[in-house]
Formats: C-alpha cells, structure tokens, sequence
C-alpha cells in the first residue's frame, strides 16, 4: 500500500473541513471563529440564523470581514430545519448583502433559489460560491431518486451541490457514496445521525468538496458532526484519499468503542493506508453485502453481530466455527471473500502462556506451556467458550465451572472436559499447579469486593487469569498474589487480542504496535515532568512497575499542547486497554500506568 509516512501531517485530499459557527451574539461567533482556526478547520459557516434577535446588516459586514478563515454564509428557516422564522425577503436580502460584502460561499435553499436569482438578476461576485442545498430529515432517498435531486440542483447554476439526508440504516450511506463519487460538479453531500457518521468520516475517499465538523461536543449544527478534533486526530481526515482502506468496528451500539483511536494512530506510524471508523450496524448481513467492495478491508466485530456474522463469512477459522462466534472479519483483497476468525481467546491465551514461560515452565510437545495442564474456566458463556477452545487447542485439559452446573455440563461436553458448580469450586483441588480462567463479571466495577474463588482454594493454582480489567487488579488477582500465584491481568488480554487485529489488518506483525506505544511513551518522558516508580503486586511479568505521574491540572495541559498526537495517543491507548485509574480534583491529576 502507500506509504502515508512521508505524508503525515499533510494533506493527501482537497476535501475542506468546514466548522458550523452558532451563537446567541456576534461576539461569541467572534470567539468561535478563532477557535475553529485554531483548531485546524479551513472555513466556517455561518450560521446567521442562530443569533438572538435579529441580525442586523453591520453584524453581517463584521462577521465576514472580522473572520479569520473562508466564510460559508447560511441564514437557514425553520422550514428547512433552520432557526430562522421572518419574512422570507429579509432572508434572501441578507444572503446578498453577505455575497456583496465578500462571504466565499452562501448556501441558498433548492426551494428558495429561484426566488434569490430573481432578487441578484444573476449577478454574483466571481469570487463567492452559490451552494444549492437541500435537506431531508427523514430518511435517505433510492439512488434513483438522489441521482435526480442532485440533477435539479445542478440545473439551477449551482457552483456547488448539497445534499444532506438522514440515515436509516448505515446502508443508505452506501447511496451518498454513489452520487458523491458520481457528481459531474462540486458537491458536499452527508447522510445525518449516527448511522451516517460515515458519510462524513470519508468524504476525501469520494471525493466531497466538505465536510461539517464541530468545535466541541454539543455544538452540532446537524445529528451526526464529528468534532474537528477527531477528524484530525483520530481518523486521520487529511491522510484519506480515494484508494485509502477502509476498517471499522461494527456492533450496536458502538459510538463508546475508543478502538478507532487506537488503530489510526498505529496505521498513521507505520504508514499504513487505511482508516478505521465507527460502524453503528443493525443488520450485519445487509451491511456486508452493501459495502462489498475489497475497499472495506476488515472489521472488529461486537455485540450483539459475533454470532450472526458467522454465518456471513465465505470461510471461518475452524477455532471460530466450534465456537460459534467471530469477532474479526478480513475481506480478501484477491478475492473479495469474508474470512471470519475470534481473536477473543488469542489475548488470554497468549498472555497466560508468556506468564507461564516467564516462570520457568517449558513448552509441551505441541509448543505450548498449557499442554497437558488442568486448566480451569468460570464462566460458560461466549468469554468462557472461547477460552475453553483455545486452551483446549493448547493441549490443556479443561474443566468448567459455572454457578449453573447444567450449562457448565453442556460446554463440557461440547468440548471435552468435565463440569463443575462454581460453589463445588472451592474445594476442588485435585493437583497442584493448575491454572485458573474467571471469564465472568464478578469482580468487576462496581462490585470489586467480590471474587468468584475462596483464597484458600487459590493455593492450588500456579497461575490465574482474570478477564475483569476494571479494576485492573481485582480481588481473585490481589489474593491469588498473595497465595504465591502468577497473575495475569484482562488488560494483557484486550493488548494480545488488538496485537491480533493489527496483524490481519495491515499485515504487517503486532510488534509495530507495540514498538510504536514505546516510542509513545519515551516523547512523553522527554516532556519532562515528574514521574514515580511504584509496585503493586506480582504479574505474568514477575517484577510489574507501575508509573505514577503526578502533576498539576495547568501542567498536564501543557504536557499536552506539547506532546501533541503523541501524548493525546498514549492517554488514549491507557484508556482503551484500562491502564488508567483517574482520581481528578480541582487541583490535581493522579495516574496509576503500567
């Protein structure tokens, strides 16, 4: 693929990134102009019908010449989703005045753009741009019927085609694509709400003349805007080009996911030409036919599709299929096929076999230090099946635990092993050195006082792994510690299993990412503030230090300024994988950091 490394931090697309600007004054526009400049916008829109009262012509003349970027210039009515709701000649009137006082565009309605010809008699400054828009809060029209509206507006001598619909199903952006990437004129077009995020994340990939990203959260003009932050920082908006790849996680809901966060910074330090988005899915059948195009390269897959997209997949891992879940989906880029996997296991096993080799323990005769070892599961559900398979393809003889002995029998015979009751696991002990799996919630959040095993039935485990990783260190983890066992934590699982993702992604193998969280890490200790060394107990690592960064609220947020992408990733990267234990006053921040 291209390599975007030599590129990063330009920009490889001519798609703008234009802020909405609403305020109750001209003062506050005033403000928010130089914010979206700072920000990284390249023009504002104006959004005239948003004052209080009504604007007068000197706060139009302020506007467009006090604005430190291009100006968009929008006086929206009520009656098409707009503030506005006066005499409709007033309106126009002030649309020209902004055009004659220099505004670079102004959005005039389909509806109303005759009626504003007649008032200009065609006149327009050469340098301002007529936007013909046309919104539908509703739904998003057959393709047929887009092709058509794009085809009236482009009629009426616009320079510029808009059109905004409102997304249904996030297949419907599918149709905004297609005009998109098919308008013989300038066009900006977005399919609003959640499901349309989309639209507005890959604009560059269709060509889009724009795209609306907000200054902060609850500053939408429109359902759906990003804010300029993320399409900068966390989509890599100037980096997406035509043949950029396209990746994404795809469940319900899913806005919570920070995975985007994580993988675009990793593609953007290697150089890889792909973005990974938000893929708010109702129907994941639909969707993977919609978007069939080897362009949509591979998906993360969540709750509640792991299931059903298995049956959606050309070929599926044999450790998948016994499952009966797929939680990654790679599309062959020669063929076009589905190639469905679960890396929800990969994490877990992974990290407890590098516990157990740190320890000493050699590998079995099929390469792994689990073969041949007891190893126990809590948990019968999805988690619980997916560890049971993978230690069991380890060689590992399983036993299931679970609080309804009659599912822990059903996935016992499933797999081959024998079943318990959680409650008969408090004195099962047949040998030592056994190791332990709780791919249960007990213990999480707020319940941290719980744990699914007495400690003295701990002293029978060699190592024990806890899939809860809020808190990172639960009770099952601090007694286990205590009973002289390994621990391995849920947050060297979610690593292992992203490590899995990255490579089937890109390719390339997970110790770019690590090598690139490292490298994070060293710019952040080269800003110079204060870290500490401290310990909490034992892990799969032997000897665990936990940095403490300590730091004053004003300090942190010039560390911030500073480190720039490189300090805002390695937060993000802590967050995502539950390294972070906040505890914020007015004063100060406190850090907890593997």
């Amino acid at each position: 693929m291209e390599n975007m490394a030599e590129t990063e931090g330009l920009r490889t697309n001519s798609t703008l990134i234009c802020a909405p600007i609403m305020a109750d004054t001209v003062d506050q526009m005033l403000v928010h102009m130089n914010s979206a400049k700072s920000s990284g916008a390249d023009l504002v829109e104006i959004r005239f019908d948003s004052l209080k009262g009504s604007g007068t012509h000197e706060d139009i003349k302020t506007l467009i010449e006090s604005c430190p970027l291009p100006t968009l210039f929008t006086y929206r009515p009520t009656w098409e989703g707009g503030q506005y709701d006066g005499d409709e000649q007033s309106r126009l009137a002030a649309l020209k005045l902004a055009m004659e006082l220099g505004a670079d565009h102004i959005d005039v309605e389909l509806q109303a753009v005759d009626e504003f010809k007649n008032l200009t008699r065609g006149d327009k400054p050469t340098k301002c741009k007529l936007i013909v828009s046309s919104h539908n809060y509703q739904n998003t029209p057959s393709l047929e019927d887009l092709e058509s509206l794009v085809a009236r507006i482009q009629s009426t001598g616009a320079d510029i085609v808009k059109i905004a619909t409102m997304a249904v199903d996030i297949t419907d952006v599918a149709r905004i694509f297609h005009v998109t990437a098919h308008s013989q004129v300038p066009i900006i077009s977005m399919a609003m709400g959640e499901r349309g995020l989309i639209s507005r994340l890959l604009s560059p990939k269709f060509g889009g003349y724009l795209t609306f990203a907000t200054l902060g959260r609850g500053k939408e003009s429109a359902p759906g805007q990003p804010t300029i932050r993320d399409l900068l920082d966390v989509f890599n908006f100037r980096q997406i080009a035509p043949d950029t790849k396209v990746f994404g996680i795809i469940g319900k809901p899913v806005g919570h996911s920070k995975s985007p966060m994580l993988y675009n910074k990793a593609f953007r330090s290697i150089g890889f030409n792909g973005v990974y988005v938000h893929l708010l899915v109702d129907h994941v059948k639909n969707f993977l036919e919609t978007y069939s195009s080897t362009d949509y390269a591979g998906f993360s897959c969540t709750i509640p599709h792991k299931e059903a997209v298995v049956e959606c997949c050309d070929e599926v891992d044999p450790v998948a299929k016994s499952i009966g879940a797929v939680n990654c989906v790679i599309r062959r880029q020669d063929d076009g096929k589905l190639y469905g996997c679960n890396t929800d296991y990969v994490g877990a096993i992974t990290a407890i076999e590098d516990g157990l080799r740190a320890s000493g323990v050699q590998d079995g005769s099929n390469g792994s230090p689990l073969a041949g070892r007891l190893f126990v599961v809590i948990g019968a559900g999805g988690a619980g099946k997916a560890l049971a398979y993978g230690a069991k393809a380890k060689g590992a003889r399983i036993v299931i635990a679970n609080r309804t002995y009659e599912r822990a029998r059903e996935l016992a015979e499933i797999i081959g092993g024998k079943a318990l009751s959680l409650a008969d696991l408090s004195t099962y002990n047949p040998e030592d050195g056994m190791i332990l799996a709780n791919t249960t919630s007990i213990g999480m959040q707020p319940n941290i006082d719980e744990t699914p095993v007495s400690k003295e039935a701990l002293k029978s485990y060699a190592l024990v792994f806890d899939a809860v990783y809020t808190p990172k260190i639960t009770r099952l983890l601090r007694e286990a510690g205590e009973c002289g066992a390994l621990i391995v934590t849920g947050v060297e699982m979610f690593i292992g299993q992203a490590y899995e993702q990255y490579e089937k992604f890109t390719g390339l193998p997970g110790k770019h990412l690590r090598s690139y969280l490292g490298r994070l890490w060293q710019s952040i200790d080269r800003l110079g503030y204060s870290w500490k060394m401290g310990q909490h107990g034992r892990s799969s690592f032997q000897d665990p230090s936990y940095l403490m960064l300590y730091t004053e609220t004003e300090g942190f947020k010039a560390a911030r300024e500073q480190g720039g992408d490189n300090f805002n990733y390695c937060l993000c990267i802590i967050c995502i994988f539950g390294f972070l234990m906040v505890k914020i006053d007015c004063c100060h921040m406190l850090f907890f950091v593997k």
